[in-house]
Formats: C-alpha cells, structure tokens, sequence
C-alpha cells in the first residue's frame, strides 16, 4: 500500500520529531549534526529540509502541535468572570505542561528552553497590529506568564496543575 503525500510527509516528520529528542537525550543541541538526525530517523536530507529550516524549527513545531491540540482540547470557560476565565486557562495550560514535563524538562536541561518561550510569543505575545499600549501590555502578560512558567519547569513541576491555579489566584495582578 503506497502513503499520500501527506502520510509520507506526516511519517518523516513524526521519525526526524522522535529523533530529534532522542539525539537531546543523549547529547547537547549544538552538538547534534543534520546528519544525526537523518540517519537516526533514516530519512534523506532533502526530505529534511522539505519540512524544517532547522535544528531548532523541528522543536519549535513540536511544541505548536502541542499547543494547538492543547487548545483544541481545552474549555473555554464561558460565563466566569475574566480573571477567573484567565486562572483556569493559565491552570490547563500548565496542566499540558505537566502532562510532557520529560520533553520540558529536557528542554530546561539543554538550555533551549527559550524555544516554548518564542512558540509561545507567537501565539500569546504582542503582535505588529496592535496599537501602542495593546501591544505594551501583551508584552507584559506574556513576559509573567512565561516567567511563571520558565521558573516553575526549573523548579522540577513539583506543584500540580490545580496548585498552580491556586498560586494564581494568590497573586495580586
């Protein structure tokens, strides 16, 4: 049986994906060649480059999926007053976190712990469009959260997703 275009592509992402963290596992970042990745996930070059610029994108759409299948999944809390709204959103999102906290974690371990931070800007942080204080403000929303989330995956996760919902609720901003 012959795979579609996109099977084929779904598949060697899915094999250059796993070992790519295989690879982190073992060894640094910097350390891990294109061809490291290829032969590991017996896949050519070109079908390499056909899907990710490099090293680092293979990460950083990792990540997006996960966050895309994290939003899909997640509630949207309708009819809670928006503080409460953003505490329950905050809580399932390191609810998500938690639930890979072996790819996060090893991501914090590696140094490279800044690629969820420049997914998560994309999505969350200021964009072109907004005007002055729109975007002043998003900035600092996601520079907090991030950080929340930086010192807590540093910290082990040693907290569960609803203890980190009731940090928040603590907080006075």
């Amino acid at each position: 049986m012959r795979m579609s275009n996109l099977e084929r592509n779904t598949y060697v992402r899915e094999q250059i994906t796993k070992a790519m963290i295989k690879l982190l596992n073992k060894k640094e970042m910097k350390q891990i060649t294109i061809g490291d990745i290829t032969d590991m996930a017996k896949v050519s070059r070109v079908s390499f480059y056909r899907n990710y610029e490099d090293k680092e994108d293979i990460i950083k759409t990792y990540i997006g999926k996960m966050i895309l299948d994290w939003q899909k999944a997640h509630p949207s809390f309708e009819g809670e007053d928006k503080r409460s709204k953003d505490d329950q959103m905050l809580g399932s999102l390191f609810g998500m976190l938690k639930e890979h906290s072996d790819f996060y974690g090893l991501l914090n371990k590696r140094g490279i712990l800044y690629l969820l931070r420049d997914t998560l800007k994309e999505i969350y942080g200021p964009k072109p469009e907004y005007p002055n204080i729109g975007a002043y403000v998003a900035a600092f929303m996601f520079s907090g959260i991030y950080g929340w989330i930086e010192e807590w995956i540093s910290r082990g996760m040693q907290e569960s997703a609803d203890e980190m919902i009731m940090l928040l609720k603590q907080r006075q901003i």
